[in-house]
């Protein structure tokens, strides 16, 4: 559970990148290179950490990912510019797509079947107190009255350094019984023949789907605040991330007791159904509650959408794991494209169009629900 607490550092990336913009002074598209840029390394990286798991275990795949994940904290306590900031999240990137890939399938070595989704919800819920706690954090840094070693919201990066260097030697003094491979270890080529499964293809768009949401809710409701409320500043709106996971570690806290008592198709349904709802609120919404109200509908609504397409696809092929553990964390380049087309869309349109973007995914959500068993 520490290390799902550490898959979590990644989610600073979207109040990083509005920090970023206003000391670089960048435009949205600009400044929405950087979680485009860690969640593209999903693309690269996932399918080739199946394999290496393959090779030396998940366990110390898990410790590789959280030794690159620690480099990447250490790399802004230097600087804020630009490439410098392109290259920490870039290993950001790298070192969570490694995380995201092992650790699920490390989980599945110690939990049944049946509780596996609820225990996913669980290490969600775990991952979510890193991600809420990241503004608030940034917005204390940044504070002028509290002594911060000149660093200011970058405060943020050696904070959670620690922690990670901490999850490092517990992790390594934790005995993990794995299961043994059987027979000769799958090739790049025959993970992506999986692919031709229609439930492992339909789960791998619903992943991209959801990270996309939660990328892009993450990243545009400081900026829906600021241009829908007068004077509003960065610091005061930061705290729409802050709601956001506050919401999605709620939903995964009760997402973890709903779903071990309740079917995953009607969980899920009401779910997209909220997504839906939060979608018109932060399309039209004006005043700062109904803003509020949606972005916290929106967070509670995405919380568990993850566990649930990732159980029913490693159940839906339980003999390749692996595979279709680093398939699944693959389809997290959602967490690139769609940033990159509602920065665009919103340098156009403003954020309605971000907004746009988001519903797309919410709609295929919805059409996914039939899929679930």
């Amino acid at each position: 559970m520490l290390c799902f607490f550490t898959m979590g550092f990644v989610d600073l990336v979207g109040i990083a990148s509005n920090y970023v913009k206003a000391d670089l002074q960048l435009s949205d598209a600009e400044a929405n290179i950087f979680p485009s840029l860690v969640f593209f390394w999903f693309l690269i990286f996932s399918v080739p950490t199946g394999m290496l798991m393959n090779k030396i275990g998940r366990k110390k795949t898990v410790l590789i990912s959280i030794v690159v994940t620690v480099v990447s904290l250490f790399l802004p306590i230097f600087g804020s510019s630009y490439t410098w900031m392109l290259l920490s999240f870039s290993l950001l990137g790298i070192g969570n797509a490694l995380m995201q890939t092992s650790l699920n399938p490390l989980i599945s070595n110690i939990i049944a079947g049946d509780k596996l989704a609820s225990t996913l919800t669980f290490g969600q819920f775990v991952k979510a107190i890193a991600s809420f706690m990241a503004p608030i954090i940034a917005a204390w840094g940044a504070a002028a009255t509290i002594p911060h070693f000149g660093l200011g919201w970058r405060i943020l990066f050696p904070i959670y350094m620690i922690i990670g260097v901490a999850a490092v030697l517990l992790l390594s003094a934790t005995p993990i019984d794995e299961e043994k491979m059987e027979g000769k270890a799958s090739s790049v080529f025959d993970c992506l023949k999986l692919l031709g499964t229609p439930i492992v293809l339909l789960s791998f768009l619903g992943i991209m789907c959801h990270v996309g949401i939660d990328v892009g809710t993450n990243t545009t409701a400081p900026k829906i605040l600021m241009e829908r409320i007068p004077g509003m500043t960065l610091e005061t709106a930061g705290f729409a991330t802050s709601l956001y996971f506050i919401f999605r570690t709620l939903g995964c806290l009760t997402g973890s007791f709903i779903l071990a008592k309740f079917k995953s198709s009607t969980f899920f349904t009401v779910s997209v159904i909220m997504m839906l709802l939060a979608m018109v609120g932060l399309a039209v919404g004006t005043n700062q509650t109904l803003l509020y109200v949606s972005i916290a509908l929106v967070g509670f609504g995405n919380s568990n959408i993850f566990p649930m397409i990732f159980a029913q696809a490693l159940l839906a092929v339980p003999e390749k794991k692996n595979e279709v553990s680093g398939l699944m964390i693959m389809g997290l380049f959602g967490g690139t494209i769609f940033p990159l087309f509602m920065g665009l869309a919103s340098d156009v349109f403003g954020q309605i169009g971000a907004v746009v973007v988001m519903t797309v995914g919410v709609v295929y959500l919805f059409g996914y629900i039939k899929n679930l068993k």
